[in-house]
């Protein structure tokens, strides 16, 4: 998987999944059309997984390009 085609995210509400997210940082998202038809996000958690997330508790960031690419290489 390419890192274009991740998207970030800022996670704003983490309760009940306080193990797999911490609000407000940033997470890769994996593109998958079927489950944000769904209303989810496929986010890269702090297992270092993808797993589903509902999507209302997630903001998109939207970061300069250096910037991006920075926080990707973390990922």
């Amino acid at each position: 998987m390419t890192t274009t085609s991740k998207r970030l995210f800022i996670c704003l509400d983490s309760s009940g999944y306080e193990v797999s997210l911490e609000r407000l940082k940033i997470y890769a998202a994996l593109p998958d059309a079927k489950a944000e038809r769904a209303g989810q996000l496929r986010i890269i958690d702090e297992s270092g997984e993808d797993y589903l997330y509902p999507a209302e508790r997630f903001i998109a960031a939207d970061l300069p390009q250096a910037t991006r690419k920075a926080v990707l290489e973390l990922t």
